[in-house]
Parts: structure tokens; C-alpha cells; sequence
């Protein structure tokens, strides 16, 4: 997975990885913190102090709570969970055992490794995988060669067979922001979800039992002007959308989505990041009340619900049964333990600015046993077993 790839709220700085690759337990012994990843920011590198507050940029604002209240610290999930959105950030054996041995600390039973290659690069990758066969999933992309050409879509299945067959197990994770569907470094423009010329790939996920996570949209915060009401500027802005030409929208995309949803039934999608919809979550379930095909992670959006603690614990009360666990944000521990103390305690504003990257307070959802096992385990378990019926 190559730089410009990685997710605003992706995990650790790929400079970080170094440790991981020489097969260190985590980053954390090595005394990096984790943090996102900013376009032209140095690493680790802490702002200037400077002589008055009117000086203080929005981007090293960095809030400390001052409030007296319980912190909940939760080392271990209290059930086990399948993470359904990570990527192959480990790339050598001893990174990957490493990894394997921080998923035990943590409570991970297993996570899908989403690729988004295909080719010699998706061997590779789950050449290495492999040799984990109960602890890491291996999915492949697709490959949008040609896809500008007449006879786009032949070659594209046989691909997503060819890689079937040496193990992918599903697809992701595709992204379409706006501006067309990508798949790591294959890429298009203007081709979305719903056009004709995907019918072909994605029928044949349906047919092969390969369920599809996919990336729709971005959060709305960079689609909005980047002024002094954009609730998210402080991440926004280096991530922003509403420049672009010749953009869909986010709601367009989520209609898009929906389109495609309707028009192939029998294929399993897995939608990213809560569709990023995490701001409209009375709309996610309208969607997902629509679709029964369509699940929807909950992956690196932990910070944009965490501020609506009574509102989002209601949606995963309310469509408990469609929802899975993701993390998109690396290997480290402690990143595994803020998602937990974010669904399963109730501790008030709080912050992890270095985690997130917004200035938001956070709270808990404070889930029950019942949701917790379902979000954590039931579905994805329930969604991975359904291929091989």
C-alpha cells in the first residue's frame, strides 16, 4: 500500500513501520507515538511555543481535560473480535509474528488483510499472510486495466479469479471518493460503482462468495468549505475535497452505492468507515433497512461518533445485526485499546488528538454484552461463513 493510499485516520506514520519491519513487538517499545499521517508535516516533530494564545494554530491545538472523572483502561476486548478492515502493514515475517503476538494481548482472534492488489503484488502479500492461515484473511483487489477501452471487464474477472484461486478470500478495500473507483495503484476516472462496466466484477464477487469492502465517499467535512464553520476543519483541511473538479458529493455517492446495491443482490458489500455517514447516522440505517446485502465497518471513525455518545449507542442498539468491528489504523496495542474504551466504557471527554487527529472531546457508548458480541464477532462470522454455503 503506497503513501498517498493510507486513510487520514490510517494509524501509525509509515516511518514508523521501520520498527515493525525489523520485527520490534509494537512501535510503542520503541517510544514513537502513534499519529496520523499529515501531508508535509515532520515527524514527531512538536509546534513552537509561542508568546500568546492568538498565535496557537488550529492544527497543534492539543486540549487536556480537566475534568475529575473515571478513565476506564481496557487491555483486553471483553469478547473475541474479528477486525474486518487492516491492511498489510507488517511486511516481514518477524513483523507479522509480532503483529500476531500484539492481536493476542489485545483480545484479536482475526483480521482481513485488505490488499487491494492483484498480480505478483497479492501473491506476495499472501505468501507471507499465509503461513497464519487462522489469524489473517488475504483479499485481493481489482485490476482496472483497460477500463477507458471497449471489452473492459473480461480480463478484470479473470483476474479476480486467478487470484480466487490462490487464496483471496474477498475484495478490498476499493475506493471511489468522488472521482472514480481506485484499487490501490489501479486506478480510473470518472468510473463509479454503479456504472455498467463493473456489472461483470461485481457478479462474479457474488458468484465466488467474495464479499466486497468499499471505501464510498469521504468524510463530509472535506467536502464543505474549508471556513470557521467547518466542524472538522482541524482534519479537513489537509485532506479537502471541495476543491476538486467535477466531484460527486458524498450524497451522491451514497446513492450511487445504493444503485449498486440494488442491482446485484446476491454479492455481499462491506461499506467502509460507516459509508461515512457517521455524521447522518439516521440515513446509514435507512440504508441498511434497504439493503440486506450491505453490512457496514465501523473502522477510523471512532473519533466522528464518539463526540454523539447517546446517539450512536442507539444506532448499534438499533441495527446491531449489521454492523462490524475495523480498526484501518495499524498494530499497535494502544490503538486497539481506544476503541475498546470507546465502546465498551462510559467515560466521559476525553482525548486522542494524537490518535485521531481531531480536537473533539470523546466519550464511551458504554455497549451492552449483547451488541459488544455482535459487533465484535457475530457478524463478520456470520458474513465470512455465509461464502461457504
Amino acid at each position: 500500500m503506497n503513501r498517498s493510499s493510507l486513510n487520514r485516520r490510517s494509524f501509525l506514520k509509515w516511518a514508523n513501520l521501520a520498527g515493525l519491519a525489523a520485527g520490534f513487538p509494537s512501535v510503542s517499545a520503541l517510544g514513537i507515538t502513534s499519529q496520523e499521517t499529515k501531508p508535509g508535516a515532520a515527524a514527531n516533530v512538536p509546534p513552537k511555543e509561542v508568546a500568546s494564545p492568538e498565535g496557537i494554530l488550529l492544527k497543534d491545538y492539543r486540549p487536556k481535560s480537566i475534568y475529575k472523572i473515571p478513565v476506564t483502561e481496557i487491555p483486553k476486548a471483553k469478547f473475541p473480535v474479528i477486525d474486518m478492515h487492516t491492511h498489510p502493514y507488517a511486511k516481514t515475517e518477524p513483523a507479522i509474528a509480532a503483529w500476531v503476538r500484539n492481536m493476542d494481548e489485545v483480545g484479536i482472534e482475526k483480521a482481513m488483510i485488505l490488499t487491494m492488489t492483484t498480480g505478483a503484488e497479492f501473491d506476495e502479500i499472501y505468501r507471507k499472510y499465509a503461513k497464519y492461515p487462522e489469524r489473517f484473511e488475504v483479499w485481493c483487489g481489482f485490476d482496472f486495466t483497460g477500463y477507458d477501452k471497449p471489452g473492459f471487464g473480461p480480463a478484470a474477472v479473470k483476474e479476480l479469479e486467478r487470484c480466487r484461486q490462490v487464496g483471496a478470500r474477498g475484495v478490498g478495500e476499493i475506493h471511489d471518493k468522488g472521482q472514480g473507483l481506485r484499487s490501490g495503484k489501479s486506478k480510473t476516472a470518472g468510473m463509479h460503482p454503479d456504472d455498467s462496466r463493473m456489472d461483470s466484477l461485481w457478479e462474479k464477487c457474488g458468484e465466488l462468495g467474495m464479499p466486497i469492502s468499499l471505501h464510498v465517499a469521504d468524510p463530509i467535512w472535506m467536502y464543505q468549505k474549508m471556513d470557521r464553520y467547518n466542524d472538522g476543519l482541524m482534519n479537513a483541511y489537509h485532506w479537502r475535497l471541495d476543491n476538486q473538479p467535477d466531484i460527486v458529493g458524498l450524497s451522491g455517492m451514497v446513492d450511487i452505492f445504493e444503485r449498486t446495491l440494488a442491482r446485484h443482490r446476491n454479492t455481499t458489500f462491506v461499506a467502509c468507515h460507516f459509508m461515512n455517514l457517521d455524521y447522518d447516522l439516521g440515513r446509514l440505517g435507512e440504508v441498511l433497512e434497504r439493503n440486506p446485502n450491505l453490512y457496514a465497518d465501523i473502522s477510523a471513525r471512532y473519533a466522528e461518533t464518539a463526540p454523539i455518545p447517546r446517539f450512536a449507542a442507539q444506532f448499534y442498539e438499533k441495527h446491531a445485526d449489521r454492523l462490524v468491528y475495523g480498526t484501518d489504523m495499524g498494530v499497535d496495542t494502544a490503538m486497539y485499546r481506544v476503541t475498546f474504551r470507546i465502546l465498551e466504557s462510559l467515560d466521559e471527554h476525553f482525548y486522542e488528538t494524537e490518535q485521531f487527529a481531531y480536537h473533539w472531546s470523546l466519550n464511551g457508548f458504554g455497549l451492552n454484552d449483547a451488541i459488544l458480541r455482535q459487533v465484535y464477532h457475530e457478524n463478520a462470522a456470520k458474513l465470512l461463513a455465509a461464502r461457504r454455503a
